[in-house]
C-alpha cells in the first residue's frame, strides 16, 4: 500500500535522489553511494533511491509503520515483540555462564 510520506518521497527522488535516500537511511553509506550515483549519473541515483523507497515500503507492510529500523544495505529489521534485540533466553536447567565476570 502507498502512503503519503511514500508519495513525497518518490517525489523529492525524482528531483533530487540523494536527499530522499537522507530521508530514508539517515546520513550513511547509502547516502553516501547515492551521491556518487548521482555524480556518475542521474539515473543511476534514481533507480538506487526507488530501490531504498521499494525497500522501506516492504518494511512498512511487514513490520508496519515505523515498526522497523534500518540496518544499512537495503535491509530493515522489525521492533516488535518478535524482535527484542536481546539474546533468547538459555534452556530450563541450564546455567548461563558468565565469562569475565565474578557472578
Amino acid at each position: 500500500m502507498v502512503r503519503g510520506s511514500d508519495i513525497i518521497l518518490i517525489l523529492v527522488a525524482i528531483i533530487f535522489p540523494p536527499l530522499a535516500a537522507i530521508m530514508i537511511t539517515g546520513c550513511g553509506c547509502d547516502t553516501l553511494i547515492n551521491v556518487l550515483l548521482t555524480i556518475l549519473g542521474y539515473i543511476p541515483g534514481h533507480l538506487h533511491a526507488f530501490w531504498l523507497i521499494y525497500k522501506k515500503m516492504k518494511a512498512e507492510e511487514s513490520f508496519g509503520p515505523g515498526g522497523y529500523t534500518y540496518l544499512g544495505n537495503g535491509n530493515f529489521v522489525g521492533n516488535g515483540p518478535a524482535y527484542t534485540g536481546a539474546p533468547p533466553p538459555p534452556p530450563h536447567g541450564h546455567q548461563q555462564q558468565y565469562y569475565g565476570s565474578t557472578q
